[in-house]
C-alpha cells in the first residue's frame, strides 16, 4: 500500500514539474470564450524577470476588443489609454470615437511589488470581437531589474508552445444564440 502511494505521490510531482514551463509566462485563465461576448480576462503572472520582482504590468487590447475596463486592485495604480477610432462605431445608441489601446498596472511602493515566491492575477472586462479565431494580447512583464515582453504570435503552423515569450492567447468559437449579457 505504501508502495502505491508513493509512486502516486512521484507520478503527480512529474506532472506538476512538467507543467511549470507551460505556467512560465503570462497566461489567460479562460483561454477559450466565445466571439462577440463580453470576456473576463484574467491574466495570471507568475514569476518575475529572473529573481527580479514585478513592477508594471501593461496590456495591449487587441484590434476589435470592445470597451475594455480594468479591475483596481489594492497597491497598485491603474493607467488607461485610449485611441482615437478609426471607423466610430455605435454602442447602445452612443457614438463611440474612441476606445481603450492599453492598460496598465503599476505597483505604488516596493514593498507592492509582485515578488518572485508570489503569484497574482490582473483583470479586465472587454467585449470580444464578433469573428471565429485566435485573439493575441501582448503583455509587456517590467520588473525593477529588467522587463520581458510577452508578445510573440505564432506564424502559421507553428505552435504557441515553440515561441520564447508567447502572448496571452483566446480562442474566440463562433457565436451561439444572439444572446447580449454584460
Amino acid at each position: 500500500m505504501k508502495h502505491i502511494a508513493l509512486k502516486t505521490v512521484a507520478a503527480s510531482m512529474l506532472l506538476l514539474a512538467a507543467s511549470l514551463p507551460a505556467a512560465a509566462h503570462v497566461t489567460l485563465e479562460y483561454q477559450v470564450a466565445n466571439a462577440g461576448s463580453y470576456y473576463k480576462g484574467s491574466f495570471k503572472v507568475g514569476h518575475g524577470c529572473g529573481n527580479s520582482p514585478v513592477k508594471q504590468i501593461v496590456v495591449t487590447i487587441p484590434a476589435g476588443v470592445q470597451g475594455a475596463k480594468p479591475m483596481p486592485k489594492a497597491g497598485w495604480a491603474l493607467e488607461v489609454t485610449r485611441e482615437k477610432l478609426a471607423q466610430p462605431r455605435q454602442d447602445h445608441g452612443k457614438a463611440i470615437t474612441e476606445d481603450v489601446s492599453r492598460i496598465s498596472w503599476t505597483a505604488k511602493t516596493p514593498a507592492d511589488y509582485l515578488q518572485n515566491d508570489w503569484y497574482d492575477e490582473f483583470v479586465l472586462q472587454a467585449k470580444l470581437p464578433a469573428k471565429a479565431g485566435m485573439l493575441y494580447w501582448p503583455v509587456m512583464q517590467v520588473c525593477e531589474e529588467g522587463k520581458v515582453d510577452w508578445s510573440e504570435v505564432p506564424k502559421p503552423g507553428q505552435a504557441l508552445s515553440d515561441l520564447k515569450n508567447p502572448a496571452a492567447a483566446l480562442e474566440l468559437m463562433p457565436a451561439g444564440g444572439g444572446e447580449h449579457n454584460h
